[in-house]
């Protein structure tokens, strides 16, 4: 039972977490004034930071091993 509620958490902090990002990606396109376009090399970028951050989240249980 404890890993289910591992992974809803996980999962509800995730779904919190872009929906965050894309109202702060849709606000300074209002304050801006121009469209939102993502182009692939953003998406790309995008994609390898959050690949980093998940390694990170990773080696926090390996941390503790280790104690």
């Amino acid at each position: 039972m404890n890993d289910n509620r591992i992974l809803l958490f996980g999962a509800l902090l995730g779904a919190a977490t872009g929906v965050v990002a894309a109202m702060m990606l849709q606000r300074r396109a209002q304050q801006t004034g121009h469209e939102i376009t993502l182009t692939t090399g953003d998406g790309v970028q995008i994609g390898v930071l959050v690949m980093g951050l998940i390694r990170a989240v990773a080696a926090l249980g390996e941390k503790e091993e280790k104690r």
